[in-house]
Parts: structure tokens; sequence; C-alpha cells
């Protein structure tokens, strides 16, 4: 893989056997031009926004990718596709998400696609992760660590730890 950029997604599964579903997505990313280096452990986590949906594991990985951002975007979607991930409607159950939270300390606002992701801060299931694996690093636009973006977050919903990294 030629020189990447760091990267770091957030993963989520709340049907079906959830840890497996994670586990084949993170398989399928070195198909797809993504090299991971390290990932959090895995939290089980209440639904947020809508709320009438089974409970979701989530886990962050901090990866390496020499795709574009769009390009990764578009590689991902295809691997929701291939585990048979169908967004039947917004923020609703499925087989597995996968989401760019940051790309670098690259800010790209475009249709489409939105770098850092824009609601990472309001949301415990991708802010505790996060920090796990990576306390000190910048949002490029608010200023703020991941640890210290946990610490201040409104979001109160349940993030335990299901199964250590």
């Amino acid at each position: 893989m030629a020189e990447g950029k760091l990267i770091y997604l957030s993963l989520g599964s709340n049907l079906g056997d959830r840890a497996a579903n994670l586990e084949s997505a993170i398989e399928a990313l070195a198909g797809v031009g993504v090299r991971v280096l390290r990932r959090s452990s895995l939290y089980e986590t209440e639904p947020v926004d809508l709320l009438e949906q089974p409970w979701f594991l989530n886990c962050v990985i901090e990866a390496e990718t020499s795709l574009a951002p769009r390009e990764l975007l578009e590689k991902l979607q295809g691997v929701e596709q291939q585990l048979g991930s169908r967004k039947l409607m917004p923020k609703g159950p499925r087989i597995v998400d996968l989401d760019v939270l940051f790309y670098g300390s690259h800010v790209i606002r475009e249709p489409g696609i939105e770098i850092p992701h824009p609601r990472l801060a309001q949301r415990r299931f991708v802010l505790v992760p996060l920090a796990e694996i990576a306390p000190g690093l910048p949002h490029p636009v608010l200023g703020k660590t991941a640890a210290e973006l946990l610490a201040v977050t409104q979001d109160q919903s349940a993030v335990r730890i299901w199964r250590a990294a």
C-alpha cells in the first residue's frame, strides 16, 4: 500500500450475531485498501435517536489507507452491502454500519461526505471506544481531544464494555 492517511472508523451492529458482523467487516477492510492498525474493545451501547430497536455493539478502529476520502466512503458502503446491511430507515437497525470519523486532519464538507463525522462529539458510543485507543487525538474543527470531547458530551446513553480488546 502506498503511503497512507491515518483514519479512524466507527463500526456498529445490532442485528444477528453482532460480534461476528463486526469481525467480518474488519476482515473485509483489508480487501478494500484499509489496513487496520489498532482496534478498541467492543462496547454494548444503548440506541440513540431511534430507541425502539436492539442494543448495538460498537467499536472504533485506527487504520491507514491510500484511498481518497470519497473512494474510502464508497468502499465502506460496499462492505456494508456485501455483508447484507440495508439502511431501511435512518438510524434504524442494521447488520453493520461503518462510518469515517477522521481522515488524517482533513476537514471535508461536500454533498454526501462530511469528515470529521458531524455528530461524533454527541455520541458516547463513538467517543468511549475512540478515547480508549486515541485519547489525545485532536478534533481538527473543535480543537479538543477525544478524551476531552468525551468528558464534556451531553450524551448520557449507556455504553458498557462487552469484550475487551
